[in-house]
């Protein structure tokens, strides 16, 4: 299976369901996990909005329906994040949390390593944002 094609990738996690779980689960770590305390304040107390969001995102990113647009109009994921300082620490600490949620996903190998190689792209991009708009290195 060639994941990024069509809807293959949305297929492989398991349509909406299965991104739900993997949203549920990177949430629950980041609000567990010592090591995202600063990612976590970023985030209203209540997550339920963040994981909707996401989710929805997702939902679109992996080939699958458009939700985000559809329920909170048009994104630029970079621009959005870039209201907020977000460091490379940030950004490790937000992809470890996603790395930890997709191995407890029953994904193949292939595609958990490909989805998390995937996410790293924006999440460099929302660092150099970030880092444009508030200056630094």
């Amino acid at each position: 299976m060639t994941f990024g094609v069509g809807d293959a990738s949305y297929q492989a996690v398991g349509g909406i369901e299965g991104i739900r779980r993997l949203v549920d689960d990177f949430y629950r770590i980041m609000d567990e996990s010592p090591e995202a305390a600063d990612l976590r304040r970023l985030h209203p107390e209540s997550l339920d909005q963040s994981r909707d969001k996401l989710a929805c995102f997702l939902s679109g990113w992996l080939g699958g329906p458009r939700l985000f647009s559809e329920k909170y109009g048009p994104i630029a994921i970079p621009s959005f994040h870039a209201q907020w300082p977000v460091d490379e620490s940030l950004s490790a600490a937000w992809l470890g949390c996603m790395e930890q949620a997709i191995a407890r996903q029953d994904y193949s190998p292939e595609f958990a390593e490909y989805l998390l190689a995937q996410l790293r792209v924006p999440a460099q991009r929302i660092v150099q944002a970030s880092r444009n708009r508030h200056g630094g290195a």
